[in-house]
């Protein structure tokens, strides 16, 4: 019997955990990288070092590929077409993939299929933010609408391409990309929420349970699952709303969905993306089938496993580089401490701020998952010594 090869573009931790899913299932995988040290490429059999901008080389690396899929959104959708018209499945399709690529189009299909996003236009100019701000402000309440959030339609993460702008001064900076750029009005939220749902080309879907995402200078520091104190109305309300944006986008594969729970207890999108995502790295040792599997999965159009979570409470906590670089002499105090840490490191250089592994924790009370997850993150990391 010959498995199927999977092509993945991009060489980032994502592709690493997927290629980890896809052992057990015997489903090869092919990279295409960026460089031989990325963390997938130091794991997967079959490289291809290129640039993924460059059609040819697109191309040649989709040879042999029985499905191509990504690890990040920033393939050029035209090159996505051409593989389409070679006749290579590429999942999820640009058709599906463009909303995750540019803000504007997310933003204004979010808006037809009438799903509840934050007060957004695309700006200008520095007086067309002033504008913006300005609609925001109730007839008769004094004020000048800031702060205003502004983003790069394309492009962005991890808080990168995103300004929190507090005066027409400091609208000027993301005009001088020369890129478009997004407006969006600063909600009032009590936190941030991920509903994770993965759908296959045939249509069958499944949901994880609604995450609590914590954020510490834009960037995922925790994500709780599921969220605490959640309605048992909203959380279902969250999961329909990411199914069916996966349906009426067409999305194969991973979908996550970022929201805002605001303080009058509705829901708002904040940004999507399709691929394996930080807010359901918990699902690797907290659910019955993670969302890597189930990615894969997905891409070969196989039936998709059970997304149900095995413990009461997992916590998910990022470990991001800072001035203490050796992290494997840590694994001595932390597996020691906790048996039941399940840690996952990406194979990358430790610099301040990047995100380098993460550490997953499980169990009935809330209060001990949480405080073994941030101490064993905190101890790797070289914050906390005792």
């Amino acid at each position: 019997m010959t498995f199927p090869v999977v092509g993945m573009v991009g060489g980032g931790q994502l592709a690493r955990m997927t290629h980890e899913a896809g052992i057990p299932l015997g489903i090869r995988f092919k990279l295409l990288s960026d460089t031989p040290q990325d963390s997938a490429a130091q794991v997967v059999g079959d490289v291809v070092v290129g640039d993924y901008r460059d059609l040819d080389t697109l191309r040649a690396f989709a040879r042999g590929c029985d499905v191509i899929t990504f690890d990040h959104e920033h393939v050029p959708t035209e090159h996505l077409r051409a593989l389409e018209a070679d006749g290579i499945p590429v999942r999820p399709g640009p058709d599906a993939l463009v909303h995750a690529q540019d803000k504007g189009v997310m933003r204004a299909k979010l808006d037809a299929i009438g799903v509840p996003c934050p007060r957004h236009r695309i700006v200008t100019d520095v007086a067309d933010v002033v504008a913006f701000a300005a609609e925001g402000v109730p007839e008769g309440a004094e004020g000048d609408g800031f702060p205003v959030i502004l983003k790069t339609v394309r492009g962005g993460y991890d808080g990168k391409g995103v300004w929190f702008v507090r005066s027409a001064q400091e609208a000027a900076e993301p005009f001088r990309a020369g890129v478009p750029v997004l407006a969006e009005e600063k909600v009032d939220f009590a936190r941030e929420l991920a509903a994770n749902v993965v759908r296959s080309p045939h249509g069958q879907a499944v949901a994880y349970p609604v995450v609590e995402s914590r954020q510490v200078d834009g960037v995922c520091d925790t994500v709780i699952a599921p969220a605490p104190g959640i309605d048992e109305e909203l959380a279902l309300q969250a999961e329909e709303l990411a199914l069916r944006i996966a349906r009426e986008l067409g999305v194969v594969g991973h979908l996550a969905v970022e929201l805002f729970e605001t303080r009058d207890g509705r829901i708002l999108v904040n940004e999507l993306a399709m691929r394996p995502h930080n807010s359901g790295h918990w699902t690797q040792d907290g659910s019955i089938t993670s969302q890597f599997a189930n990615h894969v999965r997905a891409v070969l159009d196989l039936p998709l496993g059970d997304p149900r979570p095995r413990a009461p409470w997992t916590v998910m906590v990022n470990v991001l580089g800072g001035d203490y670089p050796d992290m494997y002499s840590a694994y001595l105090h932390c597996m020691a401490r906790d048996p039941r840490l399940k840690i996952h490191m990406y194979g990358k250089d430790v610099k301040p701020g990047r995100k380098v592994g993460h550490v997953n924790t499980y169990g009935d009370d809330l209060d001990d998952v949480l405080d073994r997850a941030r101490h064993a993150a905190g101890y790797l990391r070289g914050t906390i010594t005792e």
